[in-house]
């Protein structure tokens, strides 16, 4: 129990930043990410609780735990709008980062288990530096006495930190030797901060609780249910579900965030199939669907109801302006081939619908969660008695996002586009131990 305190502390200190199905993982855990994520008939590792918690009772007892390194490369410009001085560009920093993951399985009989997996999300952070658009700018209008302003008229450096950690203990058990089910109570935590957005402080409800008050966290629960089905010996099939995930408000944030600074993790739920083809061969694939809808401060059209200070649509209010995120269809493809006795290797594709709409572009700068297309690559290599490494590598291919800027709605000329845009490339190593 030690052990699992101290991996639950190390992932709670790391700030997660991914970004690639919205701000959700492609995968959870190192096998699936080297499969395109593609895990909810798998019955491998001890990540159930982050993508079926029905699989888990098949695992047996045993540790995962493991690192990913992660870059993402990310920008923003803004172009046509030089009569007001707003053209400019930049690229966001803070492009390497160290991701751990970490999961147990106790089997209690043969027929029942008892774990735990820690996860996170991410994705919506951004680090990009101040000064590309000078004080003799419609910027002034906004936020006046500056010598010089970001891309969105605030001050000096612009972004945001979005951080969720999901601790999810999962009960799973066997019913009728080839079905189980499982249950995962999701204990939530979120670590949050913005800074540069004072060129907003007259569209807030709380202007004093907008930007620049360092961290602020919250906890919430949910619930995830899984179930798993071995049709034959070849053909398995799994779903699960996970409810809202109904977090604390982040006070410090109320004059940013919908509903005076709420931000719950959305509902989602997976569907997948995995087929032996061969002896050595397996393919797996699944469906999932992130309901981002249902989260108003991430779904809200950041132009709804443009307005000032004390309008209820304005940011932070109780119907407030949000990211303007679709709800995503997530496909997920991969393959499995043991090509020795020690040797696994493993492929993927994993693509997702882009959240992002061209008419929510400005506010997305800080959250450029857009690319669609990822490929992934893994293998799992077996040490000496019941040991294993596997690895995995992912690349997000570029894409962009370009729209009319929202300035257009505020000043009495043409006040040019914007394009966002990202790619990144992930690269793991996990450590696996199964217990007799």
């Amino acid at each position: 129990m030690k052990k699992i305190a101290a991996a639950v502390a190390l992932m709670g200190l790391s700030a997660t930043v991914l970004a690639t199905d919205g701000y959700f993982s492609h995968g959870y855990g190192m096998t699936a990410k080297g499969m395109g994520g593609a895990a909810t008939a798998m019955t491998k590792d001890t990540f159930g609780g982050a993508n079926n918690p029905a699989t888990m009772v098949w695992a047996g007892t045993r540790l995962d735990v493991g690192v990913d390194w992660f870059s993402p490369q990310r920008s923003a410009s803004r172009e046509g709008a030089a009569g007001f001085g707003l053209n400019g560009s930049a690229d966001s920093g803070s492009t390497d980062f160290f991701i751990p993951e970490f999961g147990y399985n106790h089997m209690l009989n043969p027929n029942m288990s008892l774990g735990v997996t820690v996860y996170g999300n991410g994705g919506m952070n951004t680090d990009y530096s101040g000064g590309q658009i000078p004080a003799a700018s419609a910027c002034a209008g906004f936020n006046p006495g500056r010598p010089s302003y970001n891309l969105l008229c605030g001050n000096d450096r612009l972004g945001i930190d979005m951080m969720q950690l999901v601790i999810a203990p999962t009960f799973s058990m066997k019913i009728a030797g080839n079905h189980s089910f499982g249950i995962s109570p999701l204990f939530g935590y979120q670590r949050f901060k913005a800074e540069g957005l004072e060129g907003f402080a007259g569209f807030s409800s709380s202007a004093a609780n907008l930007t620049g008050k360092g961290y602020d966290s919250a906890h919430g629960w949910g619930l995830r249910l899984g179930w798993l089905s071995k049709i034959t010996d070849a053909v398995t099939v799994g779903a699960a579900y996970s409810t809202k995930v109904r977090m604390s408000r982040f006070d410090k944030y109320s004059g940013l965030f919908a509903q005076q600074g709420d931000f719950d993790m959305p509902e989602n739920f997976n569907i997948g199939v995995s087929f032996k083809a061969t002896p050595s061969v397996t393919i797996a694939a699944d469906y999932q669907r992130i309901n981002y809808a249902g989260v108003k401060s991430v779904s809200n059209l950041s132009d709804y109801g443009l307005g000032f200070a004390g309008v209820p649509n304005s940011l932070g209010g109780e119907n407030g302006r949000g990211f303007g995120w679709s709800s995503v269809d997530v496909f997920k493809l991969g393959v499995e081939y043991q090509y020795s006795g020690n040797l696994i290797l493993r492929a993927g594709y994993n693509h997702t619908d882009n959240p992002i709409q061209a008419r929510d572009v400005t506010f997305n700068i800080i959250a450029p969660g857009v690319v669609q297309d990822h490929l992934t690559l893994g293998a799992t290599y077996k040490l000496s008695g019941d040991s294993e490494l596997t690895f995995a590598y992912m690349h997000a291919f570029k894409n962009s996002v370009t729209g009319a800027s929202l300035y257009n709605r505020f000043l009495p000329g043409p006040a040019g586009q914007e394009t966002i845009k990202m790619h990144q490339n992930s690269l793991g190593i996990a450590y696996g131990l199964k217990f007799n």
